[in-house]
């Protein structure tokens, strides 16, 4: 599939989303009316219940009464270096103070105001090292398969990932790299799967929106620039410099380059920018409307839209899963062609 249709079918997914969106979470906060009350009953706010479930925390909530509380971690120039349960910030739901610290929206700080440094294992770092820890053990399983099977037919879950693998060689890396395409496989395959086991995990129950959080999305797509400008050859950089080559004299381009430059040098940071904000986005918007469907039911309180709204929620998670292989793809692929370009002979 060409790199433009799978852009084309990226954008028309997200258009969709936003305007499924728009069509269902706003009448839904107009009958909630914000999560007012009625009769002395707090009604159910609709966007409370989606940005708990698609935020980081410093606990993890499988479900509503089974809660596991996650290391707290923090640093301040005051009390130093602390570790400790997140559960002492909880008596009961009621979220108190403890030691010294506070914790307002998952956002810890000193009772005083004072400024500390926070690498807690939240919920989506904990989700990080799940999807590390499947990784490794799936691919050491297929390690295992090609060694005991050696010029034998695949079996197992070794026939299962063979395929994939061969076709992101063959179609992604070979395709957009070319000669020098082995050196780049290594983080292809890991990105891919990487990225693809954590849109799986997202979509379980209770899981954790780890690709739908910009932070991941940003280290990502880091990686992928820093890999461009280390392997960019000498032309490379000359197309950067002087990407009008000896069409003209200098003195007939220097105009020119007025323009180009800048533009040539914010191309370098937009293609990373851009991977970073498609997959969040395109997870998040997908977690943002299922959520949304099945909110319905509580806030109209009918069991015809539950129904109704079940039965879509459960086609857009079959449409997720489809898209969550999908965007692994398009960030895989676009690396590939950022890292052809910057190795690419001179013609």
């Amino acid at each position: 599939m060409k790199i433009g249709a799978i852009l084309r079918q990226s954008n028309f997914l997200k258009i969709n989303r936003f305007l499924a969106l728009m069509l269902l979470v706003m009448p839904g906060m107009v009958w909630a009316g914000g999560g007012s009350k009625k009769d002395g009953e707090e009604q159910f706010d609709p966007s409370e219940m989606i940005n708990h479930h698609i935020s980081d925390s410093h606990v993890w909530e499988i479900y509503h009464g089974l809660t596991v509380y996650l290391p707290v971690i923090v640093y301040s120039e005051e009390k130093g270096l602390d570790i400790f349960s997140s559960a002492n910030f909880y008596d009961h739901e009621e979220v108190v103070p403890y030691n010294g610290y506070i914790m307002d929206h998952d956002h810890i700080t000193l009772e005083n105001g004072g400024h500390v440094f926070d690498i807690s294992i939240t919920k989506n770092v904990l989700f990080l090292f799940i999807d590390a820890i499947i990784l490794i053990l799936v691919f050491s399983a297929v390690a295992r398969g090609y060694k005991k099977n050696a010029g034998k037919a695949p079996k197992g879950i070794q026939s299962f990932f063979e395929p994939i693998i061969v076709f992101i060689r063959d179609d992604i890396a070979k395709d957009n790299i070319g000669k020098k395409y082995e050196k780049f496989m290594p983080y292809l395959l890991t990105v891919f799967f990487f990225i693809w086991f954590g849109n799986l995990l997202g979509l379980l129950p209770g899981a954790a929106n780890l690709t739908g959080n910009i932070s991941v999305t940003l280290v990502l797509a880091l990686l992928t620039l820093f890999f461009t400008l280390f392997s960019g050859r000498k032309t490379y950089w000359l197309h950067i410099v002087d990407p009008l080559g000896k069409s003209m004299p200098w003195l007939g381009k220097i105009f020119m380059y007025l323009i180009l430059w800048p533009v040539e040098i914010i191309g370098i940071f937009t293609k990373p920018f851009s991977l970073m904000i498609r997959l969040f986005a395109n997870i998040t918007a997908g977690h943002i409307l299922i959520l949304s469907i099945i909110s319905l039911a509580f806030v109209f309180q009918s069991l015809s839209v539950g129904v109704v709204g079940a039965l879509f929620a459960t086609v857009m998670n079959m449409l997720e899963l489809f898209v969550a292989v999908l965007q692994a793809y398009v960030f895989t692929l676009l690396s590939a062609l950022y890292f052809g370009q910057a190795v690419e002979e001179h013609h």
